[in-house]
């Protein structure tokens, strides 16, 4: 989910999204990182949009803010688009970080995922704008894989965990630090069908309004 921001004046498509972290492994520190990453590689591909015959440049305004004191109402009773909401922990139920949706607006971030690479955040942001992971997990041959490739995935060696190791053993699959956001990336969000009110604004995806509790490892 996100608040798309047409600007006719300036030939600007802004995505406007915003992260409120919390949680007992949410920082300051990680609010500015995960929104620094973010940025960085959607950014990266410097895209430009057509839409409605004329072509504007794509900016993707993120920010992070922490926020230990956030309440559930907060997050279930919010109405802003742009608004996402992440719980950070060390654990997951999951044992990966995930979001509660394609196109939704809350999720969950496991500690180790985002300290491990700076392609975890802008990964699963891909999803709350409304990317799904590819059907085709083989990616031999091709330049760099595009950011929604998952954990897993069959890969050139210089892109594996380990470019010694056989193609999908240990190590031997890809390491998501060399993910990046290509331009199919961007084309696949599929902007040009977005429909802008007269005040240049439209929303990618749904309210989710998940408040995460504090997850706790089985015994």
């Amino acid at each position: 989910m996100a608040l798309a921001q047409l600007i006719q004046s300036s030939s600007q498509l802004i995505i406007h999204s915003h992260f409120y972290i919390y949680g007992d492994a949410a920082t300051e520190l990680l609010a500015k990182q995960i929104s620094n990453d973010i940025s960085q590689h959607w950014n990266e591909p410097k895209a430009t949009v057509l839409y409605k015959q004329h072509w504007y440049k794509l900016i993707f305004d993120i920010k992070g803010v922490y926020e230990p004191q956030l309440k559930p109402e907060d997050v279930w009773y919010n109405t802003d688009p742009k608004l996402f909401f992440f719980r950070i922990e060390e654990y997951s139920p999951l044992d990966i970080s995930f979001v509660d949706g394609i196109g939704s607006n809350t999720g969950y971030f496991k500690l180790a995922n985002l300290l491990q690479t700076s392609t975890t955040a802008a990964h699963e942001y891909g999803h709350m704008i409304g990317l799904h992971h590819p059907k085709e997990l083989d990616v031999r041959g091709h330049t760099a894989p595009g950011i929604m490739y998952p954990r897993g995935t069959l890969c050139d060696p210089h892109f594996q965990y380990d470019p010694a190791a056989t193609p999908g053993q240990k190590g031997g699959t890809l390491d998501p630090k060399h993910r990046k956001v290509l331009t199919d990336d961007i084309q696949q969000l599929k902007l040009h069908k977005l429909d802008f009110d007269d005040a240049g604004f439209a929303v990618l995806g749904d309210f989710t309004s998940i408040y995460h509790a504090h997850y706790l490892p089985k015994e």
